[in-house]
């Protein structure tokens, strides 16, 4: 068996930072998660059902963050990430992007409660309020200046970090975080980036993947398959928020007599020295 994309490439593309946030809700048949479908032209993993994330961007960071930031200071959310600093970027680049992809802002106004965008006159203020901020013409920090807002960051819980494998075209190192999905707040979608949006229960999602019919890339599949393994969104959420280490995990791709497939750390045929320079001595 030759392994494919193990060893560390001079070449290879660089990594960024992204992040992305599983909202969870108990609907009537069980837990279910929200899902947007790519734009079918999209150059990365186009028409595939993903949840609400992307890149971290600079404007995410920087001194004025924690004013804005419910619950969690840069420290704290650095040490939980495992970095030296900048870890609140990753929750309000998840918020960002939730906002700008699928029009939910987990931000809390004074009375401490999520904002209210199904109100008529709160939507008509947040939706160019939302097309500036995903055109980069005003920073998500300074949205909740302006609107007296805070980013729930203190309800939305580090759950999984994935990176990807190396020979890739485009590579990220993304962290995943869950969190319950706001009320009073209609889901839509950019109908840029995204094309859909859905509420589905994780085992239907995969049942259908397997079947062909709703495209996921696997990072997704396991994201999916560890939220089937609870009954509500409570215990999801709840499961994350005790979690005091959570690892990287970087797949690797091999080939063997059957073609290309995919090893995760506890294979056999995995490189334990990758998953230890990936998650560090610490």
């Amino acid at each position: 068996m030759t392994v494919r994309f193990d060893a560390p490439d001079p070449d290879a593309v660089p990594v960024l930072d992204a992040a992305t946030v599983m909202l969870v809700r108990d609907g009537a048949d069980g837990l279910e998660v929200f899902m947007l479908r790519r734009n079918l032209e999209s150059d990365f993993v186009g028409g595939a059902y993903v949840f609400p994330g992307g890149a971290v961007d600079p404007h995410d960071g920087g001194p004025d963050v924690e004013g804005v930031v419910r619950g969690r200071t840069d420290r704290a959310a650095s040490q939980l990430l495992g970095l030296p600093a900048g870890g609140l970027a990753f929750w309000v680049a998840a918020i960002r992007e939730c906002f700008e992809e699928a029009g939910l802002l987990l931000a809390a106004g004074r009375d401490g409660k999520l904002v209210d965008l199904d109100d008529p006159l709160a939507n008509e203020r947040f939706v160019p309020l939302r097309r500036a901020v995903d055109s980069g013409a005003l920073r998500l920090v300074e949205l909740c200046a302006m609107e007296s807002l805070e980013l729930a960051a203190d309800s939305m819980h580090y759950f999984s970090r994935w990176i990807t494998p190396l020979g890739a075209p485009r590579r990220y190192d993304t962290r995943f975080f869950v969190a319950h999905a706001p009320e009073l707040q209609t889901p839509l979608h950019d109908d840029r980036e995204v094309i859909a949006n859905l509420w589905i229960r994780p085992g239907d999602a995969l049942a259908l993947h397997d079947a062909g019919e709703f495209e996921l890339i696997f990072p997704t599949v396991r994201s999916l398959e560890a939220l089937d393994r609870f009954d509500t969104a409570e215990a999801v959420v709840s499961h994350a928020a005790s979690l005091d280490r959570v690892d990287a995990v970087l797949p690797t791709v091999v080939e063997d007599g059957h073609g290309l497939r995919i090893v995760l750390p506890g294979d056999e045929v995995y490189d334990a020295e990758t998953s230890r320079r990936v998650n560090g001595a610490g």
